[in-house]
């Protein structure tokens, strides 16, 4: 059973991306985010990539602006942290609605970049975590032995 605070949260993930014309979905854990980005205009269509976790909101502003240089300067982006699981965004009816959202904004080429993204994610964290369990760029803070 979740806490109320954990399911207003999904929520409101939720209506954000309903309403978002760009946003970022960010996994600290495996350094990495999910930028999309729903705008479209005569020559290009919608964006949906893998980028590396970047230090401020104003930097991956940066760098879409980069990316999209026929698009106008955004005037918001939406920033949803993922602490959990890459399977919960699943789970929790988030990927489907990123999905949707996709859909909505005519882009079927989104709905298949979304899904080798999905692929990625889970091999990232897959292998994050092998390297949890072995050690691997971690290290003990307590010891047992002083």
């Amino acid at each position: 059973m979740m806490d109320d605070d954990f399911t207003y949260g999904v929520d409101e993930v939720m209506e954000n991306i309903t309403k978002a014309d760009v946003l970022s979905v960010f996994f600290p854990r495996l350094r990495r985010a999910l930028v999309i980005d729903t705008r479209r205009n005569e020559t290009t269509g919608p964006m949906v990539r893998l980028m590396q976790m970047v230090a401020s909101p104003q930097e991956r502003l940066r760098s879409i602006r980069r990316l999209r240089p026929g698009f106008p300067r955004l005037k918001s982006l939406t920033l949803i942290p993922w602490a959990r699981y890459v399977d919960s965004l699943v789970e929790l009816g988030v990927w489907d609605r990123l999905m949707q959202r996709l859909r909505d904004s005519g882009s079927e080429e989104g709905v298949k970049a979304c899904d080798a993204v999905l692929d990625e994610l889970r091999r990232l964290e897959k292998a994050e975590l092998g390297a949890v369990v072995l050690g691997k760029n971690y290290h003990t803070v307590w010891s047992a032995h002083g």
